[in-house]
């Protein structure tokens, strides 16, 4: 079985890409919805709160668990290997990393100056974690960006088609837009859920997904055994009726909630 977790329902991006990559796998899934956003948190709270949802996965009997969440990733990737070191933790943060530094080493990028723009939590962008471990690689690459709070709320509350949610996303984008990037990191797993609304503010970019990168990762990584043809699971922190319809467009299929308070 593989865990994953997330601050909220974001990190479902991330279950419904592994289970197009790995069909067969099982899933034990948390979100901490009594306890979003994680963003505007400090290290050492992310890490309290990371570290109790993976007592609770490692007590189901999982080997394998996906930090499906760019702020935890970011505060608590190390401190949960050498919490557990015999868990194999997978985060959304290196293989995004890993794509850009593909694509960047393609002859034709090398023949111009390439703008990056990267999105994420207010703590994923102030932490410059990805401007970092880009330009180790790249470090020509221009970085532009930009902390957008309000989308993970705007996901969670299932307003993405919302008039409002237009308003909010020209806000936030403006210095991308003008930047003119080449291609735009959604930095935080709830972001695909407003791509199409993204891409109706900034244009025809190329954007990486940090739910497809893992899923490639994990699948290059992971044995694909024939045991793994379980039930997924799926616990969240606290429920509202409004859980089914949201999970249900995230996933494409109606879904059993648990709640379970840790």
């Amino acid at each position: 079985m593989i865990g994953v977790f997330d601050s909220g329902v974001g990190g479902l991006t991330v279950v419904k890409e592994i289970k197009k990559a790995m069909p067969d796998c099982s899933i034990v899934y948390f979100g901490d919805t009594a306890r979003y956003p994680w963003g505007n948190k400090n290290a050492e709270t992310v890490q309290r709160y990371s570290e109790e949802i993976c007592i609770f996965l490692i007590a189901q009997g999982v080997e394998d668990i996906v930090i499906a969440c760019n702020t935890a990733s970011t505060f608590a990737g190390d401190y949960l290997r050498k919490k557990f070191p015999k868990i194999n933790f997978f985060n959304v943060i290196d293989p995004v990393v890993d794509r850009i530094k593909l694509e960047l080493s393609a002859e034709k990028n090398q023949k111009r100056n390439i703008r990056a723009g990267v999105i994420g939590t207010r703590g994923t962008i102030e932490s410059r974690v990805y401007e970092k471990k880009i330009k180790k690689n790249n470090p020509t690459v221009g970085i532009i960006s930009q902390a957008c709070p309000l989308f993970v709320s705007m996901v969670e509350e299932n307003m993405t088609s919302h008039p409002a949610a237009k308003i909010i996303v020209d806000e936030y984008l403006k210095k991308i837009k003008k930047a003119k990037v080449d291609f735009l990191v959604l930095g935080c797993t709830h972001y695909p859920l407003l791509e199409k609304v993204i891409r109706k503010s900034i244009g025809n970019v190329a954007m990486i997904s940090s739910a497809k990168e893992v899923a490639k990762e994990l699948l290059r990584r992971k044995n694909i055994r024939e045991d793994f043809k379980e039930k997924d699971i799926f616990y969240f922190s606290d429920v509202s009726n409004h859980y089914d319809k949201l999970t249900r467009k995230i996933l494409g299929k109606k879904i059993k909630i648990i709640k379970k308070a840790l």
